[in-house]
């Protein structure tokens, strides 16, 4: 195993994590989770060596079983020897911002699986059920050798849908006892889904629930969907037990045959929605820093002051920050 790398360098942390050093990787993924210079400096040796693993995100509503059906789907990859890894987005810590539920707990029987690697990530207040910096951890985890790539939404409603702009395939978690609640869903993530799961199948009531779902899933286009990627005319709905592992070999193999088939069609639609995402996150972030930089921080306080006292409206507010930052040519970098 390689050793890890000495002083913060980003490229030879980078080189490191790829060499197979799980310390390696685990620091450069708390250095992308703080957005430090080192992390920006291994995501620029990395990223040209990612792009082929298989992301799949998983969301849905609390009590769906998320987290035990990805275990197991994690156990039959691994039985056909397949390395995988999971980012589990957890709710943050008021305290400390980080993550408070603890994935890598729940699923500690791979602890001593180098071909498994879970991370737990705080969502810090980021929407949308996942944490600012999934995108480019699920690139680092493509670029070390994890072909196929889960993430796990917090589960805390309907408007987790982000993950359908940054995910290949979008998994929705059902359970049967959801009842009249599936029809508050329609709306919201059934829309994203590439595959509906209702887990818990050995419960009563498993078989209503996949047949009220077939029902009412909308039959979409395949020009469009969430992220402006194809998806299914109509989403599959399968059954399948995280607790018992039925069903899962067969939901395994239809993320791999959903997979393949957008595959062969093409480049994926689904990865421009990532790199969009990723793009506009960059912008983002160097757009803040510019603007709150020693040297722009008291023109900026300024004028939210005028905002706060309604001297000037907020959309005039963000024009003149956004001419200041045009004419001064700054991007926040520094």
């Amino acid at each position: 195993m390689a050793a890890p790398a000495a002083g913060g360098n980003g490229a030879a942390l980078a080189a490191d994590a790829r060499g197979g050093s799980r310390r390696a990787l685990s620091r450069l993924l708390t250095a992308i989770e703080s957005r430090t210079p080192v992390a920006e400096e291994a995501l620029r040796a990395l990223y040209p060596v990612a792009g082929g693993a298989h992301v799949v995100g998983v969301t849905g509503p609390p009590g769906g079983g998320k987290s035990t059906l990805v275990s197991a789907l994690v156990a039959r990859a691994r039985a056909a020897d397949r390395p995988v890894a999971v980012l589990a987005i957890d709710p943050s810590s008021p305290v400390t911002g980080g993550a408070i539920l603890g994935d890598r707990i729940r699923m500690n029987g791979y602890a001593g699986d180098r071909d498994v690697f879970i991370r737990s990530m705080a969502s810090r207040g980021h929407l949308g059920g996942l944490a600012g910096t999934t995108a480019e951890s699920a690139a680092v985890l493509d670029a070390c050798g994890f072909g196929l790539v889960f993430i796990e939404t917090v589960g805390t409603g309907q408007s987790e849908v982000e993950v359908a702009a940054i995910a290949d395939t979008t998994m929705v978690v059902q359970a049967p006892e959801m009842g009249d609640e599936i029809q508050a869903m329609k709306a919201g993530l059934l829309e994203v889904a590439d595959l509906v799961v209702v887990n818990k199948s050995d419960r009563p009531g498993a078989d209503r629930a996949a047949m009220q779902l077939r029902a009412m899933l909308p039959l979409g286009d395949e020009a469009s969907g969430a992220g402006d990627r194809p998806r299914p005319k109509r989403p599959e709905v399968l059954l399948a037990s995280g607790l018992t592992a039925d069903g899962v070999p067969e939901l395994l193999a239809t993320l791999d045959r959903i997979h393949d088939s957008r595959a062969a069609a093409g480049p994926q639609a689904a990865r421009l929605g990532r790199a969009r995402a990723q793009v506009e996150g960059i912008l983002g972030d160097r757009t803040r820093a510019a603007l709150w930089s020693t040297h722009r921080r008291a023109e900026t306080d300024a004028l939210m002051e005028r905002v706060a006292a309604h001297d000037l409206d907020p959309y005039a507010a963000a024009d003149q920050l956004l001419d200041q930052l045009r004419l001064g040519g700054d991007d926040g970098s520094g």
